[in-house]
């Protein structure tokens, strides 16, 4: 529960709102793979989201600046995210608007993927990340970023490419064999995703598990860790999301709504985005294998355990593309997983 400093930080927040300083805090809540602590606090009538910074990650603080510059200016600039109502420097206390308990993915558990209901809020979700993406541009300081200023080559290297060689095949599935090509195919990858322009918003893990449904409302969470970047990745973060499960010809569909929605706000080549597109979804899926093996395995976070398979066919399938003759290492460390019982 709140330390005397958490607590007399949010007391001078609610009074700097002209909000009543009895407060009902309840349970702290659920974070998926983040170790941020979060409460849902009753304030008179008003319903409001408390997250602290975890007490044992060293960054939570600069984490909890980030959240609060780039959610104040993402909310300035009309995107779909919750209001802030205070940040306390002092100890990171967060205050943001509730929205209720009401994931995209909830609605997929509850109705399936193709029901028409579904397919709205999905076709709103690419609506707002296409504004989000292009409008909040304007002013949008990386120096607010904490997890680096812009989505970038070494980033991928070390962190999607790189962890899904350590995470998943090294420390998951113990794979000590892999194809001497593996490392020269994953540089050819990340400067093929250089190529494309990467002046725009990032949210980099735009995903059903960080969209809420709210009044009939999509709302983006999870912001923090936004940054300068290309255009194709969050798109694919949604389409390819191995918690939905959205069929390739769903995700065509959709990712046309994207483009309709896109070319709304800027001029668009949409054959060359197209062909971009696929290094971000590659560059994509090897991050969620990799992130998901690490949460399973060395933070004991076993619900991400199921959707390793589902990512994995998914890898599989993108690979089958006539641009994955460029792959041939990463194909055989693919057949390598099937062997091992990671894909269908």
């Amino acid at each position: 529960m709140f330390t005397d400093q958490q607590t007399q930080a949010l007391s001078r927040l609610l009074a700097a709102k002209g909000l009543p300083p009895d407060v009902q805090v309840g349970q702290r809540m659920a974070g998926d793979g983040s170790d941020r602590e979060f409460y849902r606090l009753a304030v008179g009538d008003l319903s409001l989201l408390a997250v602290l910074p975890s007490a044992g990650q060293p960054l939570g603080m600069p984490e909890a600046r980030s959240a609060y510059a780039i959610g104040c200016h993402f909310f300035k600039h009309g995107a779909a995210v919750p209001e802030i109502y205070g940040f306390a420097e002092e100890c990171g206390l967060l205050l943001f608007e509730d929205l209720g308990d009401t994931k995209l993915h909830d609605l997929v558990l509850q109705h399936g993927v193709q029901a028409p209901e579904v397919e709205a809020y999905y076709r709103q979700a690419l609506v707002v990340l296409a504004h989000l993406q292009t409008e909040t541009r304007q002013g949008f300081q990386p120096e607010w970023c904490w997890d680096t200023p812009r989505y970038d080559r070494a980033l991928m290297l070390a962190r999607e490419s790189g962890y899904f060689r350590k995470a998943l095949c090294e420390d998951f599935l113990g794979m000590t064999n892999l194809p001497q090509g593996l490392g020269a195919e994953f540089v050819f990858l990340a400067e093929r995703a250089m190529e494309e322009p990467a002046d725009f918003i990032l949210h980099r893990d735009f995903q059903s598990r960080n969209l809420m449904v709210h009044k009939g409302k999509v709302m983006i969470i999870d912001f923090q860790g936004a940054r300068l970047g290309p255009l194709g990745y969050d798109p694919a973060s949604l389409l390819i999301d191995p918690y939905a499960g959205l069929s390739p010809n769903r995700q065509q569909i959709l990712l046309e709504c994207y483009l309709d929605a896109l070319a709304s706000h800027i001029p668009l080549d949409r054959g060359r985005f197209i062909e971009g597109y696929y290094y971000m979804a590659l560059q994509r899926n090897l991050q969620i294998l990799g992130a998901f093996a690490f949460l399973s395995k060395s933070r004991g976070k076993q619900f991400f355990r199921q959707f390793i398979k589902p990512a994995a066919g998914t890898l599989h399938e993108h690979l089958a593309a006539p641009q994955g003759r460029d792959f041939p290492s990463l194909r055989a460390v693919v057949e390598q997983l099937g062997d091992l019982g990671a894909v269908t």
